[in-house]
This record gives structure tokens, sequence and C-alpha cells, in this order.
């Protein structure tokens, strides 16, 4: 936390701190008396007006009615709330031809996904193309003013290094740059732009919200049109010196998973798009009109398949051998199986694979199905973004005058 220069003690820091605690306390708990929030801070009811004045007089709270009007008993006092509509963020998930995105506020209420289907040319188009169009639709389905948005979080099948602002380990994002990716996009896009793994961010929300939240550390496998995986220790994303860790779907295929599928070269081939339509075809799993299913009709088959179904099995000892490296490396207490493949299978499909890690392994971890089903990284970058919104108001909170006018009464 920035003290811009003050001495630990004095009088600018404490304001800071009481007026960051205030604004903190509406944000999570919502409209609030003056009284309400001197008690739930420790502060004396004068300095709880005192901050109330600030607040507003940078915009940062208003009055929202009384207690009456809240639906409170007892006499009627000014209830204040926290300004949330004019700082506003967006998630974004780029995944192949797919584009996701929604508005994010500071207290994380809902707003619509508007989703977009690339054509050719806009897959090749400029990374900062892509994700303009997603603000733009995203704010158009919320019915908000694009230019209060001040940040993104943006979702994307590959590594990145942090520390150097690359994209690393993709074979996408034929418009995007590989160098000061986020630097570059902000400039662009004249928007603060974090980007990040997209399972990275569905482990996150994974974490926050689904099967992560009880367990010590997971291992979260995204299948989709290729392979990744994002690992949970204590809650702390371990993401490597480069960003790279995770990126398993490269290793060769083990010598005891050739005679699976002779074609293939890599682990992740083994369940590729190619290879589930291939395996769904040997299972006689077919589009409704028969006709041989693509991959994504394969998708909406599963969930319909019983539990033991040779397709499932078979599909089971195939994500099995994508698993075991990161058993063997970090022994994670749990493996969520996520994308738009462990989505579909569910739990049937992730039973399968914990039956073949117990009958034909030494690991017996548990195998489970996703927590956050649906729109997972949008969950993971809103999670990312109330903390990044939360940060620019405490900012502002930092640049409150000490003889801040007193705000005029609204009529």
């Amino acid at each position: 936390m920035s003290t811009r220069g003050r001495t630990p003690g004095q009088p600018g820091l404490l304001r800071v701190l009481n007026d960051r605690a205030a604004l903190e306390l509406l944000l999570d708990e919502g409209p609030l008396t003056r009284n309400e929030i001197a008690g739930r801070t420790g502060l004396s009811k004068p300095t709880a007006a005192e901050i109330i004045r600030r607040l507003e007089s940078a915009d940062l709270i208003r009055a929202a009615g009384t207690e009456a009007q809240a639906g409170r008993r007892g006499p009627s006092a000014a209830v204040y709330e926290a300004i949330t509509d004019r700082d506003l963020a967006v998630a974004v998930d780029v995944q192949l031809v797919d584009v996701r995105s929604t508005v994010v506020d500071a207290v994380g209420r809902p707003y619509p996904v508007a989703t977009h289907t690339m054509t050719p040319d806009e897959v090749r188009a400029p990374g900062a193309d892509i994700v303009a169009a997603a603000i733009a639709r995203a704010a158009s389905a919320a019915g908000i003013d694009e230019d209060l948005v001040t940040a993104v979080a943006v979702g994307v099948q590959a590594s990145v290094d942090h520390t150097t602002d690359t994209l690393i380990f993709t074979d996408g994002l034929p418009g995007w740059p590989r160098e000061r990716v986020a630097a570059t996009l902000s400039a662009e896009l004249g928007v603060q732009v974090v980007v990040e793994n997209d399972a990275n961010l569905a482990a996150i929300a994974e974490r926050s919200m689904g099967a992560g939240r009880t367990v010590g550390s997971f291992a979260l496998f995204w299948m989709a049109e290729g392979l990744g995986m994002a690992l949970d220790l204590d809650g702390r994303l371990h993401t490597g010196a480069s960003g790279a860790a995770g990126e398993i779907g490269y290793l060769g295929v083990p010598a005891d998973a050739r005679p699976i599928d002779p074609t293939a070269t890599i682990i992740a081939d083994l369940i590729s798009e190619s290879a589930i339509t291939a395996l769904a075809a040997e299972h006689g799993i077919t589009a409704p009109d028969g006709s041989p299913a693509d991959w994504r009709e394969v998708l909406l088959r599963l969930p319909g398949l019983p539990e033991q179904h040779p397709f499932t099995t078979a599909l089971g000892e195939r994500i099995g051998h994508n698993v075991l490296p990161a058993l063997a490396v970090a022994d994670p207490e749990t493996v969520v199986l996520h994308g738009p493949t462990g989505i579909a299978g569910g739990p049937a499909l992730a039973a399968a694979v914990t039956a073949w890690l117990r009958t034909r392994t030494r690991w017996s971890t548990a195998v489970v199905a996703p927590g956050v089903p649906d729109t997972p990284v949008l969950h993971g970058a809103r999670h990312v973004l109330i903390d990044v919104v939360r940060s620019a108001l405490a900012a502002r909170v930092d640049r409150i005058s000490d003889d801040a006018p007193t705000p005029v009464e609204r009529t």
C-alpha cells in the first residue's frame, strides 16, 4: 500500500487508512449509516462523519436514502453506499474461435455475458481489435457507457511470462504480440490490460467458489482444442520461472500409451479434437442425424452417456496418461477435469479417470468434475478485476485533500 511519502503515525496517513477502511466496508457490506460505519470500524461518530464528507467529495460514495426507505426500523438516518457504476472493468475469454466477455464492478455483481464466434478474418486480426470488440459487446450487453471501462483481464490459450510480459507456448493467437503483450494492448486500448492463461483463471474460479475451496492443493486440467494445466498449491498458483508450469501437453507419448493411438506424438494428441472424434466413431457415437460427429457434437453427447460406457472408459484412460506427469511431480490432493471436454464429461468422466489411476497406476488421487462449469475463465478474471478496480478506488482515496469541500446536498 502506498503512503505517498508519509511517516507512519502522521495524521495524513491515518486519514487515508480510515478512508480506505470505510470504503472497503461499504463495498463489502453494502449501504450503511454513519453510526454503522463508526461502529464497525471502531472510529468515533465525528470521525465517521468526516470520512463520509471526504468520500462524498471525491465521488466515491453517495447517499442512498434513509433507514426508513431501506426498510429498517427506528429513527431515520441517512444511508450511504459506494459508487460502483463509474469505475468498471471487462473480463474477456478468448478461445480458438469463441470470445466471451462481461462487465465487472468493484463488488462483483453479475452482468450479462456477451458471446461471439469469430470469422477466420477476425481470428487473424490484431489482438487489440479482438479485445476492443469484446469490450464493446460486453458494454452493450450491460447497457453501460464503454468509456467507463478502465481495466480489462483477458484469458488466452497461452502461457504468460509476467516478468518479461511475453506470450509463450501458444499455437494460436496469430495477430497478437508475443512480446510486451500487456503493455502493447494497454497502450493501444487506453486501459489497463491484464493477460493471463485461461487455465490459471479457471483455477482461480475453482479455488474461490468451486472444487478447490476445501482442498489444500489441486491440479486443473483445461481440455479444449489443446491441453493446459494450472497448479494451485495452498491457494497460490504455481506458474514457474517463466510462466510455463503446466505445459505438460507437449511431453512425448509414454511407451505404455503408444498402443492407444500410434499416430500420437505428444500426450495432448491422445485427447485432441481429432482423437476424440475418432474415438467416438469407434464406439458408435454419431451426430443426431446419424452422420459422423465432430468434436463439438461429441461433447454434446457426453452428458447423456451411462457411466460405464466404453467411450467414457477409453477417454478416461487417455486423460489418465495426461494426468500422470502432474501427479508424479506435484502430487496434488485433487485433480479437476475442466475445459469443454471436462465440463461435458462431468462426474462420469472424472470417475473413469479415477478408476484408471487406481487400477493401473500407483496413484489414487481423487479426480473430480468442475465446480464452476459455467464461464469459469470469466469468473476467474472477475476475481482478478475486482482487486484491480478496488486498487484504483484506493488510489483515488490517497488523492483526497484534507480540506475537501462539503458536498452540495442534492435534491
